[in-house]
């Protein structure tokens, strides 16, 4: 989630996942630092960051897109990922712990990048950047109801989990009808 916007820092036909491959290691290696004080902080952290990380990028795609496939995928975005970022504050204010107020450096590198694009440039980077940050998420849902020890979290991905789904259903079809 929060490492999936690195992914729209590349340009077309770079090879990604040689460019991401000392990315994910160093995240495998530093996996156990990102371990908090209770089961799944971990989890907390990186859906939290992933949330505003897509809120970020769906008001700059209602103020930037001229698409009106792409401003309607943008403001069920804002309205899904608020009602899910505040839902995470009362769950981890419920476990004392304190959710960052930002995306990640990563994703705020992203957003840099895609207020500087205009036109269908834009519509392409945020519409691939959805697919990516979705893939991402749902990787980390799936994770978390698979392994996660915590209930609370677990309850709760079980609970976005076909939001997520229904929302990268959605950018794919987006994504072929506009030839993304």
């Amino acid at each position: 989630m929060r490492y999936a916007a690195t992914y729209a820092l590349f340009g077309p036909g770079e090879n990604r996942t040689a460019q991401l491959r000392p990315l994910l290691l160093l995240m495998l290696l530093t996996a156990p630092a990102l371990a908090g004080s209770f089961p799944d902080e971990a989890f907390y952290k990186a859906l939290a960051e992933s949330g505003i990380a897509e809120v970020d990028a769906a008001n700059l795609a209602l103020q930037k897109s001229s698409n009106v496939m792409v401003k309607e995928f943008a403001a069920m975005m804002v309205k899904d990922h608020t009602w899910a970022n505040d839902r995470l504050k009362t769950l981890a204010a419920s476990k004392r712990s304190r959710l960052p107020g930002s995306a990640s450096v990563a994703e705020q590198a992203v957003q840099a990048k895609l207020a500087l694009l205009n036109g269908r440039i834009f519509d392409q980077f945020y519409i691939r950047g959805q697919i990516y940050a979705h893939e991402e998420a749902l990787d980390l849902v799936n994770n978390e109801i698979k392994s996660g020890k915590d209930s609370k979290a677990k309850a709760f991905a079980r609970e976005i989990l076909p939001t997520v789904q229904a929302h990268l259903k959605m950018i794919r079809v987006l994504a072929a009808s506009e030839g993304v």
